[in-house]
């Protein structure tokens, strides 16, 4: 038992229903009180660490956060019950461009705008907004029962995050692996910033495909190059074609005059054009798409940008200044058309960048940015992974990983916005030297002046937390806490954001700290709808953690998400599946209602006959025996991280093991007047129920602490109790085996009494026709307890014989079971019940038939309409079928 004091609550009888609500406010109160969150600077036991992706502080709970916090919180108990060192350290992003668009709305609502604010004064704006709002998922996280050491809870705009953030920009800057420079960017017009190739979403979008006729310059003939973007042909300065395409052999020497602008730009020969895509031209727009720029730089292109940080077309674009870009496509397709030019317009369906936060289309642009040269730092990270010493879960992301990484570009890390980390480069207004430095500058080292002037820009949000490992354990400092859980255990987060954060994570720890920031990353599937579908409001299919939880409980809703995680891409979420997880939380308060009944006055010694199974009677050593197993199973689910296996076994052995047959098996022994079977029954009763309470708390914390408290003796919390370990002495086969044979005949007589509609309170005979000696033997010595389990009031056991026409018969295990039925059933009027049932199969078979047999209905009815229907058709042809057989048994009875 564990020293936490007990909680204030007196013990009471388990009332008949399990009030969710009022159990898990109170208990989650109490944890918070008594501080069994935290972690302690303990070098004698082994540190588990891992830290919260950290959520946007403008975010509020969805399903995603729902399953990714319920898997750390679950590993977190685990390892806090396993007796380790345990810290979950919390915290939130800061979120730059959406909390600073939440906070401009405000403004705009307030006929203002962070311009006329000043940037000062619009960042106390923020601050301000976040000290009133900023707290919102970080209590509906606790809510949903996260155990995360809530004194430690980080920001990443927080004083010693910066601090880290600076010394990390600083270090990297005098290495020289971040520079300024001009670059093809992604550009968001609508956030006014730059964006990183990973925060650019590439939507499948139907879009034209323009084929256009770019003349020859001295008017011999033309080419015809197609594109999605017309109205770029005004930042054109060049055609590239391939140096082994002869379709255009001299045209480099010709060049080309430049629709719409009556430019003549040089032809180029690059071995970047595919000859057999289109014509085999390419347009070159060096300002205005990526590859367009490295062919520029190739060939030492002019760079011409015909559009302003909003997407509006520029002076460079002549008479089309001031429109929109694709008010300008519009406009610039009608000219060409009008000019002959326009040869053809097609349908086409292509990937399209937008950006990850508002879905703007993205706008490619040259701009001078920050970057990050990651190349040295991607090589320490793709080592690390290959090496092992981090490993990957599932192991099907390896290749996804290794590809993207060899094919990693240098990573723009300023944003045009006000809200985050400003960068820490100041430029001398006089002499103009560029002063990059952790604190802030003076003066101007190289001519002694004081007028600096610092970069407006802020760094990507993602820099920030891609230090979240060490830098939220006190580094720059050499702290205690990163000695102690620095590298963490394990990384849980959605494979959507590999790249985004976790590949950048390694990186900047390997740089750093020259250590991985992990062992282990666990990328969890993305939750759906039950047909698989995204889930919007725009479609209505969005299920609410917060809903779920005031309707059906956290445990339910956390068993839920733990039972749906398997290693995968997708997981189907179905709100019906969180309702009978509901009635799983139900099953159990119930199991604990009886067994309270019988061990409530107990002392917990009791549990002591588990000690010595070889003493204890076939059932007892049975359900150890199984519990010994779940032990094994869980612990293995949950060292390599299979969440969904470990749900299963739990809910496979507490429902079906332990509540439909132990219970049921040993309620005669709790009720016998033999003192050593109540004993052994009340023993392995309570131990066995310990054992579930204690697997099940990581993923139910508040039902099974309610439960635990509630059992005999003086009990801390169940969170600081031993995780179950393996007992070997519990194992016995042979008394699995032994239990299996008579749970089967019990299950056939009980079937065979279903099957025939025989009633519940009719007694029925059975005969069991078994060659086997000893099973035979086994079965006589626990005839009573098959009696009274199916309701039979004689048994017979014999090593052979026929069985009749008139009776049920099923084979298990080797033995004939054998239900006389003629006397337990009306035939005739059996038989006409099947016969009115047939005529109903047969006209709704015959309605489905001729809808699914009309043309029009099929050509015209929704596709779901039409599965409905056939399905429809499969369940009335399968009741048929059933009905069929039941009238065939029935004849026998005559």
């Amino acid at each position: 038992m564990n020293d936490t004091n007990t909680p204030s609550a007196a013990k009471y009888d388990l009332p008949k229903a399990y009030e969710f609500e009022e159990v898990e406010q109170r208990w989650y109160e109490y944890w918070l009180a008594h501080k069994t969150f935290s972690a302690q600077m303990d070098e004698g036991r082994q540190a588990f660490s891992i830290v919260i992706p950290p959520p946007n502080v403008t975010g509020v709970l969805h399903i995603g956060h729902a399953l990714n916090n319920t898997l750390q919180d679950l590993l977190t108990r685990y390892h806090r019950m396993k007796g380790d060192n345990t810290l979950w350290v919390p915290g939130t992003d800061h979120a730059g461009i959406a909390t600073q668009n939440v906070v401009e709305r405000q403004l705009a609502a307030e006929k203002t705008t962070r311009h006329e604010l000043g940037r000062d004064k619009f960042i106390e704006r923020v601050w301000q907004w976040r000290a009133e709002k900023g707290g919102t998922i970080i209590q509906q996280l606790k809510r949903m029962g996260a155990s995360c050491d809530w004194d430690r809870e980080r920001f990443t705009m927080d004083e010693g995050l910066s601090k880290a953030v600076r010394e990390v920009f600083v270090r990297l800057y005098n290495e020289g692996l971040i520079y300024k420079g001009d670059y093809i960017v992604n550009w968001c017009p609508r956030c006014l910033t730059a964006l990183a190739d990973d925060e650019v979403e590439h939507d499948p979008t139907a879009g034209k495909l323009y084929h256009i006729r770019y003349p020859y310059a001295d008017g011999s003939g033309s080419v015809v190059i197609a594109t999605t973007r017309p109205e770029t042909l005004l930042g054109d300065t060049a055609v590239a074609v391939h140096p082994d395409d002869e379709r255009y052999a001299g045209l480099e020497k010709i060049g080309i005059r430049l629709p719409i602008v009556d430019r003549i730009i040089p032809v180029v020969l690059d071995h970047h054009v595919q000859r057999d895509f289109g014509t085999g031209a390419l347009k070159v727009t060096p300002s205005h798409d990526r590859d367009d720029y490295e062919i520029g730089i190739r060939h030492s292109l002019e760079r011409v940008k015909v559009m302003d940080e909003r997407g509006i077309m520029n002076e460079n674009a002549g008479k089309y200044a001031g429109l929109d870009r694709f008010a300008c496509r519009t406009q610039i397709v009608k000219d060409l058309d009008a000019l002959g030019l326009l040869v053809k317009i097609d349908d086409y369906e292509h990937a399209v960048g937008k950006c990850y936060r508002c879905a703007t289309v993205i706008e490619p642009t040259t701009s001078k940015q920050w970057f990050v040269s990651v190349r040295p730092l991607a090589d320490k990270a793709v080592a690390a992974v290959r090496e092992g010493r981090i490993k990957l879960y599932p192991d099907t992301w390896y290749n996804t990983f290794y590809a993207w990484m060899d094919n990693i570009r240098d990573w723009c890390i300023s944003r045009q916005i006000w809200w985050g980390h400003r960068i820490p480069a100041w430029n001398c207004l006089e002499c103009g030297h560029l002063i990059v430095a952790s604190e802030d500058p003076g003066f101007c080292p190289r001519c002694g002046k004081i007028h600096l002037a610092q970069e407006h820009d802020v760094l990507d949000t993602w820099f920030s937390s891609a230090l979240w490992p060490f830098s939220t354990l006190g580094w720059p400092g050499n702290t205690k806490e990163l000695q102690t859980f620095y590298p963490t255990s394990v990384l849980i987060t959605s494979f959507d954001i590999l790249f985004f954060w976790v590949a950048r994570m390694m990186m900047m720890g390997l740089h750093f700290m020259d250590e991985v920031p992990f062992r282990d990353v666990y990328l969890h599937a993305l939750v759906r709808d039950k047909q698989g579908k995204k889930m919007s409001k725009s479609t209505g299919n969005v299920i609410d953690p917060l809903d779920m939880i005031k309707q059906y409980g956290t445990d339910a809703f956390r068993f839920t998400l733990t039972a749906f995680a398997a290693q995968g891409r997708e997981i189907r979420m179905d709100e019906e599946r969180i309702d009978g997880y509901r009635r799983f939380i139900n099953k159990l308060w119930n199991a604990a209602r009886f067994a309270q009944m019988h061990i409530k006055e107990s002392e917990p010694g009791i549990v002591a006959v588990a000690d010595d199974p070889g003493k204890l009677s076939l059932p007892h050593r049975w359900i150890l025996s199984r519990t010994n197993a779940t032990i094994c199973d869980v612990r293995k689910a949950l060292d390599g991280y299979d969440f969904n296996l470990i749900a299963s076994a739990i809910y496979q052995f507490t429902w079906h093991e332990f509540c439909d047959w132990y219970v049921e098996w040993i309620k005669a022994d709790l009720f016998s007047d033999d003192a050593g079977k109540r004993e052994q029954a009340r023993g392995v009763l309570l131990c066995v129920l310990e054992h579930i309470l204690k697997m099940l708390h990581p993923i139910c914390p508040f039902v099974t602490e309610e439960i635990w408290s509630q059992l005999p003796g003086t009990r801390g919390t169940i969170m600081l109790e031993a995780f179950p370990e393996e007992r070997p002495l519990w194992e016995n086969a042979e008394a699995e085996q032994s239990m299996q044979l008579l749970m089967e005949v019990i299950t056939a007589i009980r079937t065979i009494r279903s099957e025939a509609d025989v009633h519940p309170s009719a007694k029925v005979q059975a005969v069991l026709i078994c060659p086997d000696a000893g099973k035979r033997e086994l079965l006589r010595s626990f005839s009573g307890s098959i009696c009274a389990m199916t309701r039979a009031e004689a048994l017979e056991i014999v090593e052979s014989g026929a069985v009749p026409d008139d009776a049920g018969h099923a084979l298990v295990n080797g033995v004939e079971v054998v239900v006389p039925l003629k006397e337990l059933i009306d035939v005739d009027a059996e038989l006409d019940k099947l016969a009115r049932e047939r005529s109903k199969i047969e006209q709704d078979l015959q309605r489905v038939r001729g809808k699914l047999g009309n043309e029009n209905f099929l050509s015209n009815a929704p596709p779901d309409v039409v599965a409905k229907e056939q399905a429809k058709l499969e369940e009335l042809k399968a009741r048929l079928a059933k009905n069929e057989e039941s009238r065939e048994r029935l004849g026998k009875l005559r």
